[in-house]
């Protein structure tokens, strides 16, 4: 089996979602690439850390140490 093609998606989503926390974190604001609306940090400290838009349809979960 050839996994080059699937290795090189999930490399870039991986990059992809990578560069999204890092905008985010640096206080840039980012449009859900769904519903468009602005993406939220969740502080360590919250119920749930991470990143969401108001919707929901995009949710990174972080583990912060």
């Amino acid at each position: 089996m050839d996994f080059s093609n699937l290795n090189k998606k999930t490399a870039k989503s991986f990059n992809d979602q990578k560069a999204l926390i890092k905008k985010v974190m640096a206080g840039r604001t980012v449009p859900c690439p769904v519903c468009k609306g602005p993406l939220v940090l969740h502080p360590p400290g919250s119920a749930n850390p991470g990143i969401r838009c108001a919707k929901g349809c995009t949710d990174i979960a972080l583990e912060f140490d």
